[in-house]
Parts: structure tokens; sequence; C-alpha cells
């Protein structure tokens, strides 16, 4: 039996979102917001997904319907006395064709997002990995969200100027105009080293030591310190820095932390008066935050109660991205939801999808394929096919010297989402790998030591990714700039997944674990009345309550960090020399094997990892060095090469 706590409709929505091949939501049991004094909306890691999902019901609702229901929720807040914020803590770009088809990049995304009244907001690592983005940043979404982005420890260098300046103000101080709530908040980014050379990260070690910080800190006259920033809340060791600061100096002061980064639904209790929450990826979902009892003031302008009396309660909610949640919160339904603006904004997508095709098809996927949703190696997930067919007819067409076998490797975080049975369009390309780094190679790499780079890329061998990283430390500073940190993980591996998303084996995986990628939902599970959808079932620090909608939990399946492909030489003569290499991964184990392998490889790799393969091969006693690597087919990138491959082996 449903609980009190949980609602549901008697009849399935009937209205499409906003897209006009966005599938309709499915109906499901969902728990009422709890909403308080203070109420926070929260997006990040949105990566361009601004047109929602148009092939996962669940996740169905655009960036426009997402302003009418802000819209709605400060109405809300203003009838009953209440406040609500809206937040955003980067990774706004690169991700999707709306953002990634575009020349430039983003031509349509800022005026899209500028259409949303956000109240703070920040960086993330994406908008600063290339000089033209964050440039964009400074000279367009800092100045559209004046007075609300904030840049706690992110500089930027100002051509008009020739200096480096602070990408926006470190941190503001406001009053909530219902409650009279003082808040002081800042906006931080994660001690990211892969920033373009037009931007400086200070590593937030040294920001929270400055003055102005510290006088911010020790301000008296405030009720809540609110951090918002791209950084993990849980296991992170900037917002572990951040909180202690605080609590130096203000132990009893409430601190609410909004964080990003780990692609996860996550909600971290620090004390009695600090928590902190991180609300998904991909507009998968909203975060909502609530918090009660803290100090007000009146109209009158007197204090309720001071500061340090105060005894705060924290709640929080993660709303699965539909019309179906969407209509419920708000109060509204298919004919009183829309406002002026959100509408007006999914057209604008609409368009904008429509002018870069992001419709056109290359051809049809027989079936779906899976990040973590099947077994790696399977016919189902992605990474057997990428193995098995894509690289290997890739190395085929591309390679330099025949008469060598050619090894390729690629990290598997390259590739950011699933691949589902139907269409396969321009849009999935990006929505697939979304990344425009090529390949580069070494043309002769003896066969046995390129084997074990990918067992020391995926920790099978005697030195770990973190060891990797204390080599390159100490490496010769001509490493191609694009060394992976463990910082970067996000992109040398999927994204990481929700707590208690099960494995194969029934067991709840750490947090820590990667994330799965969502499977298009359909009812497939009884409960009650109900049947229902597969989704996220998150259990964090508040208990297993948090999110909106009741889900089947998703089986996943772990993965490698890289895989590789080999391809022996085309002409006979060579076979038997090369009939040790295998497009399996088992395959990369046997390098003790008797069999005889070939002497030397072609060893070919995602430029994106170049700084890792050239760490491993001086490990292994390979004198190389970024500038002995060359480029690849052209330098194609891994997104051409998929579509490609579509294009010439599937037929709708």
């Amino acid at each position: 039996m449903i609980d009190r706590f949980l609602v549901l409709s008697t009849v399935l929505l009937g209205a499409l979102g906003a897209q006009p091949s966005a599938p309709s939501p499915i109906a499901a049991p969902l728990r009422e917001l709890p909403w308080g004094q203070l109420n926070i909306l929260h997006t990040t890691d949105t990566h361009g997904w601004h047109g929602g999902h148009l092939q996962e019901p669940q996740y169905s609702a655009d960036w426009g319907d997402y302003i009418s229901f802000a819209k709605h929720m400060r109405d809300k807040a203003d009838e009953d006395g209440s406040d609500l914020l809206v937040v955003d803590t980067g990774d706004r770009i690169e991700g999707n064709g709306l953002y990634d088809a575009s020349d430039p990049k983003g031509r349509y995304t800022f005026d899209i997002i500028k259409e949303q009244e956000v109240d703070i907001i920040c960086s993330g690592n994406h908008e600063l990995y290339k000089s033209n983005s964050s440039e964009d940043e400074f000279r367009q979404t800092v100045p559209g969200f004046k007075g609300s982005y904030l840049a706690s420890n992110l500089d930027i260098y100002n051509s008009e100027t020739d200096t480096f300046e602070p990408l926006a103000p470190r941190f503001k101080k406001f009053t909530a105009k219902n409650q009279g709530i003082r808040i002081i908040a800042f906006g931080f980014l994660y001690d990211f080293n892969g920033n373009a050379n037009n931007t400086k990260v200070q590593p937030v070690e040294e920001t929270v030591k400055e003055q102005w910080f510290q006088d911010a800190i020790r301000d008296r006259n405030v009720d809540l310190f609110l951090v918002i920033g791209h950084v993990p809340v849980r296991f992170s060791k900037e917002t572990n820095l951040i909180y202690k600061t605080i609590r130096k100096v203000q132990w009893d002061t409430p601190i609410q932390f909004l964080g990003g980064h780990t692609h996860i639904r996550d909600y971290v209790r620090y004390d009695s008066k600090a928590y902190g929450v991180e609300s998904g990826r991909y507009m998968e979902t909203i975060g909502f935050v609530s918090i009660s009892g803290l100090s007000t003031s009146g109209k009158d302008g007197a204090r309720q109660l001071e500061p340090r009396k105060a005894n705060p309660s924290f709640s929080r909610r993660y709303i699965d991205n539909n019309l179906y949640s969407m209509h419920h919160h708000s109060l509204k339904n298919d004919t009183t939801f829309a406002t002026p603006l959100g509408p007006n904004v999914s057209s604008l997508i609409a368009s904008a999808r429509k002018t870069l095709n992001l419709d056109k098809t290359f051809g049809c996927a027989p079936h779906d394929f899976w990040l973590n949703r099947a077994p790696y190696p399977s016919n189902d997930s992605i990474l057997t096919w990428l193995e098995n067919e894509v690289l290997p007819d890739f190395i085929t067409k591309s390679s330099t010297d025949e008469a060598t076998p050619a090894y390729i490797i690629t990290n598997t975080g390259a590739m950011r989402f699933d691949i589902f049975k139907g269409p396969f369009t321009i849009d999935t390309t990006f929505l697939v790998s979304p990344f425009t780094s090529g390949f580069r190679y070494l043309p002769s790499v003896p066969y046995e030591k390129a084997t074990k780079i990918l067992q020391l890329l995926n920790n099978e061998g005697p030195i770990s990714l973190s060891e990797l990283r204390i080599s390159h430390l100490s490496a010769s500073s001509s490493l191609h700039d694009s060394a992976l940190r463990e910082s970067d993980l996000d992109i040398l591996t999927p994204a990481r997944r929700p707590v208690n998303f099960m494995s194969e084996k029934g067991i709840s995986i750490p947090q820590t674990e990667r994330s799965i990628a969502q499977v298009p939902l359909a009812s497939t599970l009884d409960h009650g009345a109900t049947k229902l959808t597969p989704g996220y079932t998150t259990t964090d620090d508040a208990g297993s309550d948090g999110d909106d909608t009741l889900h089947e939990p998703i089986t996943f399946y772990d993965v490698p960090n890289c895989i590789a492909a080999a391809v022996p030489p085309a002409h006979p003569s060579s076979s038997s020399r090369s009939s040790h290499l295998s497009h399996s991964s088992n395959s990369h184990k046997q390098e003790d094997s008797d069999d005889e392998g070939p002497q030397t490889v072609q060893l070919v790799f995602n430029e994106f990892i170049q700084g890792w393969v050239v760490l491993a091969l001086r490990y292994l006693g390979e004198e190389v060095d970024a500038a002995d690597t060359r480029p690849y087919a052209g330098g194609k990138s891994f997104t051409d090469v998929i579509s490609e491959w579509v294009g010439e082996h599937w037929t709708c």
C-alpha cells in the first residue's frame, strides 16, 4: 500500500512534453515536497540537455517547462510567506547536440538558459576546458546573470585590460525578501587544473585564507551560509575544508552546500546545522532543498531569533524532470501550468533543434546498447560494440602501416550515454560522445607493453591511476597539456551513480562507484495497483525517501576505465603471428601466455588520455614523450568515428 506521503493520479497525464517529439510522462507514486521556510530549486551538470530527454518519459520536460515550474514555485512561496531560490552549479555545456552541434558551439544555449531567473549560479569545469567557452562565460553568461553569478576562486583573462580578474564577484550577501533571512553566498569550483590558459582556478586551500573570505565568514549578522559550487558534497577535500574553515569561526550558524560534478543524487549531513546536496545530471533531476527554523526578521526589521539560537531543520527531494511531477508539485494541470515565458523558451529550443537538423538520422540501432545496464562484455554492452566492431573497423580503414598490427585504447568515459533502439541521429552522436578530441598514435611500440598499458589504466597492474598521477607530478614538463588528473575522472570513466543502485549481485554499491545510464522508462513492477518504472532509488544521509518518484531499482554492472581493440595486418602472410590479437578485453591479460604475439604494434589512443599513456610507457621502460606521438586519421574525433560507422552499418 502506498503510504500517506505518496500520491498518485488516477489517470495518466495526457499532455506531451514541450518538445514536439518528447514522450508523455508516466504516472507514478509521488512523495510530497517538504516545503519549508527557505526553499531552493537546484540544477547541476545539465550538459546542454535543455531540450529534455526525447527518448525517456521520466525526464522529458525541457528548460521552458522548468521556467514555468520555477515561476509557480516562486508564486507559492510569495503566497505563503516563505522564500524560494533558484540555483545552478555549473557544467551547463558539452554533452548534447543543442550545444555541441552549432557553430560556434553554444550559439543558441545562452539565449535559452538566460531566460530562467536564477538567484545564484557558478561555473563548472566544462565551461573552462577551452578558451572560447570560458570567454563565452565571461562575455555572455556572467552579464546575463549579473548579481547572481559568483566565482570565489576563479579568474579570467580580460583582453580589454590585459589582466586577469575575477570571473564574477567572489561572494554576495543578501536578504530573502519574505522571511528576511540574511544569507552570505559563495560560488566555488573544485581544484581543477585542466582549464584553458585564459583562466586561473585558485586552489580552495589558498582561497579560504584570503582576507575577503575570512572577513565574510566572521560576519555575525548572517542567518545562513549558502555555499554553492561545482564541487562534490561527499568525500571532497574542498567541501570539507570550506566547512571546517567556517566552523572554526562560526560554530553555530547554519550552512547549506549545493554541489555538483559527480552526476549523482546525494545528500550529506556534516552536523546538525550543516547539510549538502547534489542534484544529478543531464536535466534528469531538479533538486529541492528546504530549511526551517532559521532566524528571521519581520517587516519592521526586528529579529525573531538570533542565528546562534536557531535550531533549523533540513530536508530534500530529488524531482524527476517531467511534467507529471511538475504539475503535481506546482498544483497546476495541463491547462494552467504554462506561463507566458515557458512555452516561448520551449519554442526557441525546438527552433534551434530544427536549425541544427538534430533529428537527421544516420541509421537505426537494432537494439538498446547500455553503458552500465548490461554486463561487459556482452552483446548489449555499448563498450563491447565499440571494442568488437567500431574500433577495429576504424583502425582497418585508417591504418598508416598495413604490415604492422594496430592496438587502440580509449577511455570509457568518452562514452557518456546509452544508445536506444531506433533512429541514431545527429543529436544521438553528441549524447553518446560529445568530445572533440581526436586520436594520436606511436608507430612502433612493443606489443607486450602496449597490452600492459591497459592493465595500468584499469588498475589491474602493479601501479594505479593515483600512482600514475604521482608520477605525472615529477614527470617532464613537456608532457601533453591534456594529461588526465584524478579530478578529470568524470571524463575518464562514466559518471558516478546514486549510492543504492544495485549491482548484478544485488549488493549496494558505495557512492564512489560509477553512475548508471538511465533506461527508457516503462512500467514493469507491480506496487499495489501501480506498476513502478525503473529509475533512481537513492539512499543518502537522510534515508531512502529522497526521490520524489517511487521507482523500481535499476541493475547496473561495473565497467573498466579503458577498453582496447587490436587489429592484425590485412595481408594473410602475417595472420599467423597476429592471431594472438583479440577484440575481447579478456585477451589483454594474456601477455604472459606462451602464444607468440606480434613483436610491435602501432599504438593508437584517444588524445584525451595521451598523458596517461605516455606515463604508463615510461613506467614500463619506454623512452617516449608526448612530442613523439602523431595525429591519427587526420584528427578525426570519436564522435565522427561513431557516426560514420553507424551510417555504414545500421540501416533503418
